[in-house]
């Protein structure tokens, strides 16, 4: 209420500005880079729409060049049935498609692509040419544009297909440029997605070259194992479980499930009196992982719907709870599963990438995921297997291989640079379990010298200092003192080295053999001798000496693989997380028994080294019990 009595509405400044704005349209140059923004979110999102492209076209032949992870060049050429040189015009120009005629089509759409954006939306935000030559024309044909506007056109001596050639991508956009990643995880962003879809596609042969050298190829022949060989390896694609289509349960039901799986009383005595649910119209097929071969997140769950990529959440739900009660927490599978679903049953069109769809019945969709990967892994998963002598409870029954055999002598621990880590005295105590009041932190920096008096539960070694007693993690503590090891002596260029008796040639999946690559340098000066030797092969001729007997095929997989530990504290060292993350697999495991002159010397080793309390991830290597406490908790002092 003002002065006069008048009331009025008070309008920030910004508000105001933009009501007094007036309405108008965007230039065709604005609408199309903020369409393609929403299509073009990356190379991978060119190289994704290139790609379909090629294959709605019926091709067998895919070659993708990459260079500069995407940046400078992205080149896709096919052998598919090509561009009629009279509709070239058309191609760039947006929602220009031949996939689909009427707004109806889109509950039938049995193609990759449809909405018609995609050539459009890439030539706007970057100079494009393409050459094509169609089934029954005798020249080729040449586009060339730059920001979305076409530059020279003519004819052109081309095979039948289609060549795109993609450079300067966001040349126009710099703002898009600086949110891209680094050149190794945008580069990884199109390995992913190109072996996705020769998983997808068996019978097309698909090769990607990164600065002229090949990442990856597939055969082509149409037998899906050699794709998964190609993708991942010999060794994981051998423990790969095939799904395939179940019977008609009208037939033979081999689940009678009922229709209502909440019902009171789903199993009366007359199970054959209890109607079933109809065959469902989604077929699953593909490959699942056993339990014992997992990874630490979802990536490697791949889904595809009608031959289409996809993300949903709903159907990896399905395939965790298939895996329910088999998988540690945490832990998933890796899984390739294709669902065959009538088109009109699927609606593609809710995402501008296309990367997600949505069920008319989800529930069926659903149900049809989660009992097909259980039932794959019911009647095909084979029983772990576990060696007796690490369960034994008879005394010399496990002899465990010394693990200072091939350590150097002691070392003075002190020009070490430590690792930063939590400031952390003990494990995190179970809030439901009685606590030792007044906990005091470990008493110095350092450790005070202990004496060992034995091993609990394979694990922890126990051991008495000068202010109470102490359980060490006899890994953690391991870890620790290869950790140390190993990074003085690169710290004094003096890495020593064991040459294996016979070279070991260690296959790695295609996506992790880039990366692999781009780490050989480093690996080398730590002491390892490793060279490619195939396109995903390498060969081990050496192993720091330091780590002892470590299988060379696990210490070089832990490179690349996805890693369990926090790595925080060494994100910003590249050799200090390799050197933590190879320990980490030569170190003693628990469950392994030791001597006592093992258990000795490691606590001696320990003893010595500049930052003892802690793991290089920073997980305590100990916990420590005050003689205080231990008053306390048997009531001596009040």
């Amino acid at each position: 209420m003002h002065a006069d009595g008048s009331t009025r509405l008070s309008v920030p400044v910004d508000i105001a500005y933009n009501l007094a704005v007036p309405i108008r349209l965007l230039s065709e140059d604005v609408a199309s880079q903020i369409a393609a923004g929403e299509v073009v979110e990356r190379p991978a999102s060119v190289v994704k729409e290139l790609l379909e492209n090629a294959l709605d076209a019926g091709a067998r032949t895919l070659n993708i060049d990459v260079e500069g992870a995407g940046r400078a060049l992205i080149r896709v050429s096919d052998d598919g049935s090509g561009i009629p040189a009279a509709e070239l015009a058309l191609a760039f120009a947006r929602h220009a498609t031949s996939k689909i005629t009427s707004a109806d089509d889109l509950f039938s759409v049995s193609t990759l692509g449809f909405r018609g954006e995609a050539l459009a939306s890439i030539a706007s935000v970057s100079r494009t040419s393409l050459v094509t030559r169609a089934v029954g024309e005798a020249d080729g044909t040449q586009l060339k544009l730059e920001g979305g506007a076409t530059t020279s056109r003519g004819l052109i001596g081309a095979p039948r297909g289609t060549v795109v050639t993609v450079e300067n991508l966001f040349f126009n956009v710099p703002a898009r440029l600086k949110f891209l990643k680094s050149e190794v995880s945008e580069r990884g962003h199109i390995l992913t997605l190109v072996t996705r879809y020769a998983l997808a596609y068996p019978t097309v042969r698909i090769r990607l070259n990164f600065d002229n050298r090949t990442a990856f190829q597939s055969s082509g022949n149409g037998d899906l194992r050699e794709t998964l060989i190609a993708v991942y390896g010999v060794e994981i694609a051998r423990q790969l479980l095939e799904v395939t289509p179940a019977a008609d349960p009208a037939a033979t039901p081999e689940l009678p499930v009922p229709l209502d799986a909440h019902d009171a009383d789903p199993w009366p005595p007359a199970l054959h009196e209890r109607p079933l649910r109809p065959a469902p119209a989604i077929t699953v097929t593909g490959y699942i992982s056993t339990p014992s071969l997992n990874r630490s997140n979802r990536k490697e769950i791949a889904l595809f719907v009608n031959g289409r990529w996809v993300q949903d959440i709903r159907l990896s739900a399905a395939v965790i709870q298939a895996y329910h009660t088999m998988l540690m927490v945490g832990r998933y599978p890796i899984v390739l599963l294709m669902l065959g679903v009538p088109p009109a049953d699927v609606d593609v069109n809710v995402h501008p990438t296309k990367a997600e769809v949505r069920f008319r019945k989800p529930d069926q969709a659903f149900s049809a995921v989660e009992r097909a990967v259980r039932r794959t892994l019911l009647t095909s998963a084979a029983v772990p297997h576990f060696e007796p002598a690490h369960w034994s409870s008879q005394p010399g029954t496990f002899s465990a291989p010394p693990i200072f055999t091939d350590l150097p002598p002691h070392f003075d621990a002190a020009s070490v640079p430590p690792v930063a880590a939590p400031p952390q005295s003990g494990i995190e105590p179970n809030a439901t379990s009685p606590q030792p009041p007044d906990q005091p932190p470990l008493p110095t920096a350092n450790m005070p010298l202990l004496r060992v008096i034995g091993q609990i539960g394979a694990a922890y070694i126990v051991a008495e200092g000068p202010d109470g007693l102490y359980l060490v993690d006899q890994h953690a503590a391991h870890e620790r003192v290869l950790y140390e090891a190993l990074s003085l002596q690169r710290a004094a260029a003096q890495v020593v080295s064991q040459a294996l008796l016979d070279p070991v040639a260690v296959e790695v999946p295609a996506d992790a053999a880039y990366l692999l690559q781009t780490q050989i340098d480093t690996l080398n000066a730590l002491g390892f001798s490793i060279e490619p030797f195939g396109s995903n092969t390498f060969l081990v001729r050496s192993l720091p000496a330091v780590l002892g007997p470590i299988d060379p095929a696990r210490a070089v997989r832990v490179v690349v693989e996805d890693f369990e530990e926090d790595e925080t504290a060494l994100a910003a060292e590249v050799e200090a997380r390799l050197i933590a993350r190879v320990c980490k697999r030569a170190a003693v495991k628990a469950g392994q028994v030791l001597s006592p002159a093992e258990q000795s010397e490691l606590v001696r080793r320990l003893e010595a080294c500049h930052s003892p309390r802690t793991c290089p991830h920073g997980r305590p290597t100990m916990i420590h019990l005050s003689v205080d406490a231990l008053e306390k908790q048997f009531g001596r002092r009040g």
